[in-house]
């Protein structure tokens, strides 16, 4: 019998190739202003044989804009560059979501347009530092704190940026709520310590995601939109704390009454942080009834159990579709897989992005 995992699957009315999700991983090839390039069409295209692209982070607004060459989704010219990048997926078969992510104050003024500013749910800077390409390593800004009615219109950019993609061509959005950018810095207590409505309660530090969340939905229909959640990550000084369990059971209920079409769910145990507890895993999946996504660390065999057992709809794939072009074809006949070139990960031009070999290359 093939392996479910090689077969057709669906995400609300999408048909998808396969079971296997591209994650989004940020390879800062955009322009300096933040503009897509032709070669970020070539590298998805080259991978549309995946069943779901989630592209890299991409900012809603310049202030989400915060890391030095990634791409945003708030002008013109920047729909214009993604159409190109869509056009090229859909032309293979693919099927692609732009993952929206706002920085927050992971971020630097000299990576940001001069209009633009580094904001937080609170005035808690980051430790460790951050890269621009003037000046290399800096320290990690104090953010400003937003007021109550910048939270409201931040809300309103994340739904324009939304509306944006689907005129570039996208076939849906995934919110970036993982990895300590400026949705999960609302969940968190440790960076959030606002006493508005955004503060204080799991339900209040909830509320900025689930306002997104629903404003997106609404504006371009809640098949488009996805969530992506790390619980018990640590990335970007996020700090563990009491309430996560309860956060996110509140979340994954919250998100199954809006009707979002699917969440993903990363666990970064591969990568140093803890890992997210079965039992979590199991209550996001008990209360979303919509599409579960996991990713973190998986190969083949382990993703096809997980298909099997109902624990996940899809399983997302990072580092080894980014070094990994025909990675379901390799996938398929159980060869040996490319290893990525750590060094290349987030430089400019094609090297260790676009050239990456494929079977019919190397064995040619």
């Amino acid at each position: 019998m093939a392996k479910k995992l090689f077969s057709e699957a669906h995400l609300s009315q999408l048909s998808l190739a396969n079971h296997i999700a591209m994650a989004p991983m940020t390879r800062n090839r955009a322009t300096a202003d933040h503009l897509p390039t032709d070669i970020m069409a070539t590298y998805y295209a080259q991978r549309a044989s995946v069943g779901l692209i989630i592209t890299e982070g991409t900012a809603p607004s310049p202030n989400g804009e915060g890391y030095a060459r990634i791409p945003g989704i708030h002008s013109d010219a920047q729909v214009a560059g993604w159409r190109k990048v869509t056009d090229a997926v859909h032309a293979e078969g693919g099927k692609i979501f732009m993952q929206l992510m706002h920085t927050g104050r992971i971020g630097h003024r000299l990576n940001l347009t001069e209009t633009a500013e580094v904001i937080a749910p609170s005035a808690i800077a980051a430790n460790g530092q951050i890269y621009t390409d003037q000046a290399g390593m800096q320290d990690h800004p104090t953010p400003r704190a937003l007021t109550t009615e910048e939270v409201k219109q931040t809300v309103q950019e994340f739904v324009k940026a939304a509306q944006n993609a689907v005129e570039a061509g996208f076939d849906g959005v995934e919110l970036h709520g993982a990895n300590g950018y400026l949705i999960e810095q609302f969940i968190s207590p440790g960076t959030n310590q606002r006493t508005d409505e955004y503060g204080g309660s799991v339900e209040n530090r909830s509320r900025f995601l689930l306002e997104v969340a629903e404003a997106t939905g609404k504006a371009i229909g809640f098949d488009k939109v996805g969530v992506r959640l790390s619980p018990y990550g640590l990335f970007n000084d996020i700090a563990p704390y009491a309430e996560t369990d309860e956060t996110y059971r509140y979340i994954a209920e919250k998100l199954n009454d809006l009707g979002v079409v699917y969440v993903h769910l990363v666990d970064h145990e591969s990568m140093g942080a803890p890992a997210v507890p079965a039992h979590i895993v199991s209550d996001i999946r008990d209360r979303f009834k919509g599409t579960l996504i996991l990713s973190g660390g998986y190969d083949a065999d382990r993703a096809e159990e997980v298909l099997q057992s109902g624990r996940a709809d899809l399983v997302a794939f990072g580092r080894p579709v980014l070094a990994n072009p025909d990675f379901v074809a390799r996938l398929q006949a159980g060869v040996e897989l490319n290893q990525p070139d750590f060094s290349t990960f987030y430089t400019p031009g094609e090297k260790g992005y676009t050239d990456y070999p494929v079977l019919e290359a190397e064995n040619a």
